[in-house]
């Protein structure tokens, strides 16, 4: 009778919006992880159908099906800088759902929700509450920030479940966002195996030479979006006090340049930078970067810095962690959660407490090679393997309770 009952058990057929699928952002990572780890989990009684807003042309995974959806332009090209993905765009979508039979949908992050023009469990990813606390640095516009407010309100409606990526982020799901904490389910992020202590020098001199880094210069690493919650002034402020004391620090921002996707501030940036002539020669933004290149570039790199002023996870932080990297981080949000031991952590609105926390770091190398033990440690705690594994607990739970 058991193993007749076991056969029977019923395969979940969860429907996925795989629209950011490719952005270069850290949710369309997660996306893309994500989504490859729970795919490789054979027999676990689940089976997947990406829903898409282009023509995919084989380049999403093997081993779920594909609807796309013909809209005039994707995500990518329209959620862009002040503008946004127009009612059509939601509409279609919206749509293609009724039409399925899908036992529970999923979006891997409320950026791209859309509205479900059909009654079925939903499990929707906030990876933050950064534009509920930062609306002013995360909107061109009161207009977009109203928007956001009402896809956001939608989109709880429509949540059966709610899933995040720290517990640092379950909170704020629940004291800012309203959630009862019995529907609030945490997985986690890792960095991709790419991402680890290699031995190619010619590699990492070559990257350096690219980007104009000498060698000699103890580099300072930077990875991510240049959006004002990112705090990057806040750490430019920090250097000519760094680069003061250490005139062989060099900072390198490594992030897309081209002003696509959030709103930014990349000219800001770099007028700072040329306004503050001790910069010039020790600041470079890469512009974006393989993962290749990077991991190469972290073979010489003494630490990342993450200045934010919040984040739901950090996924960079690990990347760097697993490459042997310490992290000196913000202490905000979920990084004290995410980094653990393996770096050191300062107030992200001073400057003064972001140059003692660099300098103390750059004058003691004992602390650097403790702390260096302790990034390949931390980061062997974060697999994509167990964030599968997570997902599929929540997606159970979002069936039972849809039922």
């Amino acid at each position: 009778m058991g193993g007749a009952k076991a056969t029977m058990t019923k395969t979940i057929h969860v429907g996925v919006d795989a629209t950011t699928w490719w952005n270069d952002r850290g949710f369309g990572r997660f996306t893309r992880e994500l989504l490859m780890a729970l795919l490789e989990r054979q027999d676990s009684g689940f089976r997947y159908t990406l829903v898409v807003d282009r023509d995919a042309n084989g380049e999403l995974p093997k081993g779920a099906d594909v609807l796309s959806v013909a809209t005039s332009k994707n995500l990518d090209e329209s959620a862009v800088g002040d503008t946004s993905r127009s009612p059509l765009y939601l509409f279609k979508l919206g749509a293609a759902l009724r039409r399925q039979k899908f036992d529970l949908f999923f979006y891997p992050a409320v950026y791209s929700y859309f509205p479900m023009l059909a009654r079925m469990p939903c499990v929707v990813c906030y990876h933050d509450t950064t534009a509920e606390r930062f609306p002013k640095l995360l909107f061109p516009t009161k207009l977009n920030h109203r928007l956001w407010q009402a896809k956001t309100m939608l989109a709880r409606a429509q949540t059966t479940r709610a899933m995040t990526v720290s517990h640092a982020s379950a909170r704020d799901l629940e004291q800012i966002l309203g959630f009862r904490r019995e529907k609030i389910d945490v997985v986690t992020e890792a960095a991709d195996p790419v991402f680890a202590v290699t031995d190619d020098a010619d590699h990492a001199s070559r990257v350096r030479a690219e980007h104009g880094i000498a060698p000699e210069r103890r580099l300072l690493v930077y990875v991510g979006g240049m959006n004002p919650h990112k705090n990057l002034l806040g750490l430019l402020k920090a250097m000519p006090d760094v680069v003061k004391k250490a005139p062989d620090v060099h900072l390198a921002i490594v992030g897309s340049t081209s002003g696509k996707g959030f709103w930014d501030d990349v000219p800001g940036l770099m007028r700072f930078v040329e306004e503050h002539p001790p910069l010039s020669d020790h600041v470079t933004f890469t512009g974006y970067m393989s993962d290749e290149d990077l991991v190469a570039l972290f073979q010489t790199t003494s630490a990342l810095v993450f200045p934010s002023l919040w984040e739901g996870f950090g996924l960079p932080a690990v990347e760097a962690m697993a490459c042997g990297v310490p992290v000196l981080a913000s202490r905000r949000g979920s990084l004290p959660e995410v980094v653990g031991d393996a770096g050191l952590f300062f107030d992200p609105e001073s400057p003064w407490a972001m140059f003692t926390t660099i300098t103390k770091f750059l004058e003691n190398a004992e602390m650097q090679e403790d702390l260096q033990k302790k990034a390949l440690a931390r980061a062997e705690t974060f697999t994509w393997a167990r964030a599968a594994e997570l997902a599929e607990v929540c997606f159970r739970k979002c069936y039972e309770d849809g039922r």
